[in-house]
């Protein structure tokens, strides 16, 4: 198997005013099932760019100030040096859009641990809260991270999964 065959993940970094950015997490759908009825291929990703991707959750703003060193550092373990612009950036790793924005694949076990945080943090207000999750993910192992990971995406539990995750790692 490829190295690119495991980056099951995208991460979208878009540039907001001034220094912000914005970051959408990806990941890419099963190939479809061989036999299934009505299934000729990858379905269209949601944005139009490409079969098979589907958007997880996006991160700004205060979340994103909470949570930046532990996305930064999923991302040096993945070989990128940093989240601004393309000179920052891998040579070729990333793909520039049309408005400065990037797409850095990503692996799985680090495209889980983003969708993780990012799924928790998302809706939180409190910054007490948001640190609180965030080192709790941090400190989860891989077993945990795709446990949670894959309740917090479940139809129709994932909600509620989501609900009892940040209460179980925010401890309130």
């Amino acid at each position: 198997m490829t190295e690119e065959s495991t980056r099951t993940f995208r991460l979208r970094v878009e540039p907001q005013a001034g220094e912000a950015v914005r970051l959408t997490l990806w990941q890419q759908r099963p190939p479809a099932r061989s036999g299934s009825a009505g299934t000729a291929g990858p379905s269209p990703a949601a944005n139009g760019r490409g079969p098979g991707y589907r958007r997880l959750a996006t991160l700004e703003g205060t979340p994103l100030v909470v949570a930046l060193d532990q996305v930064l550092e999923l991302l040096r373990r993945e070989g990128y040096r940093g989240l601004r612009g393309g000179e920052r950036l891998r040579a070729g790793a990333g793909r520039a859009a049309d408005n400065g924005a990037h797409e850095l694949p990503l692996g799985e076990t680090t495209g889980v641990r983003l969708g993780l945080l990012f799924l928790a943090l998302r809706p939180l207000r409190r910054v007490e809260r948001m640190e609180r999750v965030a080192a709790g993910v941090r400190s989860m192992t891989d077993e945990e991270a795709y446990y949670w990971f894959s309740k917090c995406l479940a139809a129709g539990t994932g909600r509620r999964a989501r609900r009892a995750l940040r209460l179980l790692l925010a401890g309130e």
